[in-house]
């Protein structure tokens, strides 16, 4: 399995990374960003873009790939509908056309969020945009694509958020772990289950094209 991996330096992506790279099945990883991601493998390359927007000047570096794992997102927090919009649909939209066209066998996992309304009409902005971005991205030529909707994700094996913020939430909130997930386990999941339930998805596919948590948790 050759992967792409959009986002490798996030919380999600770094734990779709190690994933990754510790599955036998899995013979490269492309780690494409704005950053590198300071790791070194036998099976990584960091190639790294100023705007991953526009691939063009990659676009040969970008062919073969049996899946494709974007994890890129940012918090709308303070952002208007419109430069929400540009961040989160424009962007991936115009890498899944890169990518359906290049790689039409392609697997194309996005890592969306609980609460995402697919009827692109409620109240919530965030969940609006990410709506339009899941159902513009299930109408891609792609072999098959995957929208996964984690709720509470516990990030294992040493891994961190960039965000301050975030970093300073989970660790005020870790030992509330345990409670949350015995109350709800169907909103929790680890940075460690994501990474094995998209490749798991690559491998066998899925009933639905939309999995929460507690698919997310199934695989």
């Amino acid at each position: 399995m050759n992967v792409l991996l959009f986002g490798a330096t996030g919380m999600i992506g770094q734990g779709v990374l190690r994933e990754a790279l510790l599955d036998p099945d899995v013979e490269r990883v492309v780690a494409v960003g704005r950053s590198a991601t300071d790791q070194q493998h036998p099976k990584l390359r960091d190639l790294v873009v100023r705007d991953v927007a526009d691939l063009t000047s990659v676009e040969s570096e970008l062919a073969g790939f049996d899946a494709c794992f974007f994890c890129l997102g940012v918090s709308s927090a303070g952002m208007s509908e419109e430069r929400y919009t540009r961040v989160t649909f424009d962007l991936t939209l115009a890498v899944a056309a890169t990518l359906a066209r290049l790689n039409p066998q392609m697997t194309f996992v996005y890592v969306s969020g609980m609460g995402t309304d697919s009827t692109e009409r409620g109240r919530v902005m965030w969940a609006r945009v990410k709506g339009r971005t899941e159902n513009a991205l299930l109408r891609q030529p792609f072999k098959a694509a995957y929208m996964v909707r984690p709720g509470v994700i516990i990030p294992l094996h040493g891994i961190r958020s960039k965000t301050m913020w975030y970093r300073l939430l989970y660790a005020a909130t870790r030992p509330l772990y345990p409670v949350v997930k015995a109350v709800a386990p169907n909103a929790v999941t680890t940075t460690e289950q994501m990474g094995r339930a998209m490749l798991a998805l690559v491998r066998r596919g899925y009933a639905t094209p939309i999995l929460e948590t507690k698919d997310i948790n199934r695989q």
